[in-house]
């Protein structure tokens, strides 16, 4: 580690003012990936800008009747404990309750998860397929607009993620293949069925989270996992490493989707 100053916000705007005072300031969510970065000294800011202790970017809370909406701050164990998520989106409970270890859900965020878009993170698929928008100190984002590339976002910066908010579907559910060790997602799939308009997200495949048009198309005309069955899976810019081949992740989207329907139609 080395010295910085750390500054404890206490509201969003306290939070926006101490990041622009500052030469070079980060912003502190969780701290899953940026503390670990700044022990390697991979990251090195002036400033740490806490945005721990600012009540409303913990909020959930259904809006009308058909948006949930996630404050930024909401760990992966409170969204995974949380009635109001059971009750408008439950498959989001097992997808919270599958990222890591105790230790992970009760410090990562969900703003935290997606500002930092790892290419096997499960929030990203989330917000893809349930027609997402990122709620910022600033503007709205649509999730078809904020996931740029590997590790990249639309946020500028300063810009602070305030909350997340999702369409609830008919149904929906998400499967992942998790590597044993961190639990992250070596491929990863949500598929959320909206009154027979199927939207279909892919995690963990490619440098970022994905739409997948071919499947939903398939699931479109049918919504049954041996519709998939013959869906031609372009690979070509898969991820590829010591934990899979991109043909490897191929195989693996076509059979966690066809797991996810499985769950959607209650086989």
């Amino acid at each position: 580690m080395y010295n910085f100053k750390f500054h404890r916000a206490q509201s969003t705007a306290d939070a926006a003012a101490a990041f622009a005072s500052q030469g070079d300031a980060s912003y502190l969510a969780g701290g899953q990936t940026l503390l670990a970065s700044l022990k390697l000294r991979l990251a090195r800011p002036d400033t740490l800008v806490d945005l721990g202790r600012i009540p409303e970017l913990r909020s959930i809370q259904v809006l009308g009747k058909d948006r949930l909406a996630i404050g930024s701050m909401s760990t992966h164990a409170q969204v995974a404990s949380s009635d109001v998520v059971a009750s408008s989106i439950p498959a989001l409970t097992g997808l919270a309750s599958g990222i890591g270890d105790p230790m992970i859900r009760h410090q990562g965020t969900i703003g935290g998860s997606i500002a930092n878009n790892d290419p096997a993170a499960d929030w990203p698929a989330a917000l893809l397929a349930l027609d997402g928008v990122v709620v910022t100190d600033q503007r709205r984002i649509s999730a078809a607009d904020f996931f740029l590339g590997l590790f990249t976002t639309a946020l500028q910066p300063g810009e602070l993620i305030v909350s997340v908010e999702l369409a609830v579907p008919t149904r929906c559910a998400y499967v992942k293949f998790k590597h044993p060790a961190s639990r992250f997602a070596l491929v990863g799939v949500m598929v959320a069925d909206f009154a027979g308009r199927t939207r279909v997200a892919v995690t963990g495949a490619a440098a970022c989270a994905f739409r997948a048009t071919a499947l939903e198309q398939a699931l479109d005309a049918s919504c049954r996992p041996d519709s998939l069955r013959d869906v031609p899976i372009d690979t070509t810019e898969f991820n590829a490493d010591l934990q899979a081949t991109a043909a490897y992740r191929g195989q693996l989207v076509r059979v966690m989707a066809q797991r996810a329907v499985e769950r959607l139609v209650g086989h």
